[in-house]
């Protein structure tokens, strides 16, 4: 189990990163760098699975492309559209923060499956979590709202793409580790190889509708003028694809194949811890008083909880 933890938590590392992105590329729509982000992993995917990639295609059976499909959507393309949607109108900490409540909703959705500890010995560590995330909505709802109404709507406009993230999540999160555990033909590599290749070719289908319809402008002047310049976009999409979707899925693979998915929905807030973090250092601030609070109730809510599964394993 703990070697499940730690894949967990270096998943949550790598995940991270894409609270910051839509930041660094704040000149390109939530479209655009969800297609970049995605066409990148699947040619780095099909790049690394070259090799046996005819063997891998002909163990596919017909549930396994249904698994693919609806995972690179609500798992990957959907997911990441609104959590950069959300970044850009609401700002990075309070959608890391509402997609910091994947480990209540996961794990009251899955509370049932085999091997899970029981919801009452989770109470404490879960309202733990909840205190935590409690205080920094409080934190981010009394700052930087500039009283504008605009601003106000934008914001929540930007929460509600948040939480549409939270919910393809919550359900993606499910469904991939039911789906890993059911299904062993496949090794977390291949499937997370396989699952960003399916990614890869819905992105490049949805970027080449899309251009088709808007005409885009990928390498006028006028896109270099207002700071969309494509070396860029695509170097820092494949640097992404790399960390957190290659590496970063593979190892979120591992942890679903060896921890409880009541256990798998708390290991979820690494990502927000490390979103948090990068936040802080990208904007050279440090974290407020209820920021601080909040960071804290959430890393010993987690730490309860790896604890009680720890104990019920060893029963």
């Amino acid at each position: 189990m703990w070697n499940g933890v730690l894949c967990g938590l270096l998943a949550g590392a790598m995940w991270g990163m894409v609270f910051i992105v839509p930041e660094l590329m704040a000149a390109y729509s939530p479209l655009e760098l969800a297609v970049g982000r995605y066409v990148a992993y699947g040619a780095i995917a099909a790049g690394l699975m070259l090799p046996r990639l005819n063997s891998l295609l002909h163990r596919l059976d017909r549930g396994d492309y249904l698994a693919l499909l609806r995972h690179a959507l609500a798992g990957n393309i959907v997911y990441y559209m609104l959590l950069a949607l959300g970044v850009k109108l609401a700002g990075v900490a309070p959608t890391s923060l509402i997609i910091g409540v994947l480990p209540i909703s996961v794990t009251l959705m899955g509370h049932k499956d085999h091997g899970s500890v029981p919801l009452r010995q989770l109470t404490l560590p879960l309202l733990v979590v909840t205190a935590g995330i409690v205080c920094i909505n409080i934190d981010v709802f009394t700052h930087d709202s500039g009283g504008a109404g605009i601003a106000i709507g934008q914001k929540l406009v930007g929460v509600l793409c948040a939480t549409g993230a939270l919910l393809c999540w919550s359900w993606y999160t499910l469904d991939n580790a039911r789906y890993l555990k059911r299904n062993a033909h496949f090794s977390s590599g291949e499937w997370s190889a396989l699952y960003g290749l399916a990614s890869g070719l819905i992105a490049l289908v949805i970027g080449v509708a899309a251009f088709a319809i808007y005409h885009a402008d990928v390498t006028g002047a006028a896109g270099a003028a207002s700071g969309r310049h494509w070396g860029t976009f695509w170097l820092v999409n494949a640097l992404l694809a790399l960390g957190a979707s290659v590496i970063g899925n593979h190892l979120w693979n591992v942890a679903s194949r060896r921890v409880p998915v009541t256990l798998s929905g708390q290991l979820i807030l690494f990502e927000t811890l490390f979103a948090l973090l990068y936040g802080f250092i990208y904007k050279q601030q440090l974290p407020r008083p209820l920021e601080v609070a909040a960071i804290v109730l959430l890393i010993v809510g987690v730490v309860w909880s790896v604890r009680v599964h720890a104990l019920e394993e060893a029963h």
